[in-house]
């Protein structure tokens, strides 16, 4: 094994550089969906929060992005070390939690993804070395620096904490989640209402404040183009179902029906 092993995930340093990276949350439950998507998408986040994808095929899912600069990750249904560690071990490179809205539940989740005794994660990745076709020896020594714990700031109430939250150590990246920000104060679905842009820009500020590297949702190019000059390195394009949706939709631009 060499001195130095090569890191597996390339993402951190993208971050790091400043780069911005583009990606999808996968909810379908499919092989080749992702197959298409890892050609064109610098990260896959694959959803076992909402969507009807078990472990198994989580796995499959998580295959089939080997041979493209695609990265793995997976978001579990809540902050629980017990959810983050099998997708882990089959492959996955980062873990995204949900609801994290106080410095306690971020410490847990940075907690979940790093092994002794930076971390509680058990040991047992069977099956994510051979994704990435290197040793188990090869895959332990970079285990801790690869994975990527992302933190999701999606209620109100983190967003008041926003300052102690983005100061726990170990925190790879933070997303900010619209959908449940607007629920959270009962704006469903409004994510154009004042209250939510208000605290969109406050948990923004806050997460630029901190140095962590900052994700969220773009839903135009101009968005996106508006975040990245915001400082943005982590950009949601969609859902599958959206971007198949979108797609769909182009393709009857200038059609007489």
């Amino acid at each position: 094994m060499s001195a130095t092993p090569r890191p597996l995930n390339r993402l951190k340093q993208a971050w790091r550089d400043k780069r911005p990276t583009f990606g999808a949350i996968a909810t379908i439950p499919s092989i080749q969906t992702v197959r298409i998507m890892a050609q064109q998408l610098d990260w896959i986040i694959i959803d076992l929060e909402h969507g009807p994808i078990d472990l198994s095929t989580a796995h499959a899912m998580i295959t089939a992005t080997a041979g493209t600069p695609c990265v793995p990750l997976v978001r579990i249904a809540a902050n629980e070390p017990h959810l983050a560690k099998a997708p882990m071990d089959l492959g996955a490179l980062g873990i995204n939690f949900p609801m994290i809205s106080s410095r306690a539940e971020a410490e847990k989740a940075v907690r979940s993804v790093r092994y002794p005794p930076r971390g509680d994660r058990l040991w047992g990745p069977f099956h994510a070395p051979f994704h990435w076709n290197v040793s188990m020896a090869e895959y332990m020594a970079t285990a801790d620096d690869d994975m990527i714990c992302m933190v999701t700031i999606e209620h109100v109430e983190a967003v008041e904490r926003i300052d102690e939250i983005m100061a726990t150590p170990g925190i790879d990246i933070a997303v900010i989640g619209p959908g449940d920000l607007a629920t959270s104060i009962n704006r469903r679905g409004q994510l154009d209402d004042p209250q939510v842009k208000s605290l969109i820009a406050r948990a923004e500020a806050g997460i630029l404040r901190s140095g962590v590297p900052i994700g969220g949702a773009a839903r135009s190019a101009e968005q996106a183009n508006a975040m990245i000059e915001r400082g943005y390195v982590a950009l949601a394009l969609g859902f599958d179902w959206s971007l198949f949706q979108r797609g769909i939709a182009a393709s009857f631009e200038g059609i007489k029906r």
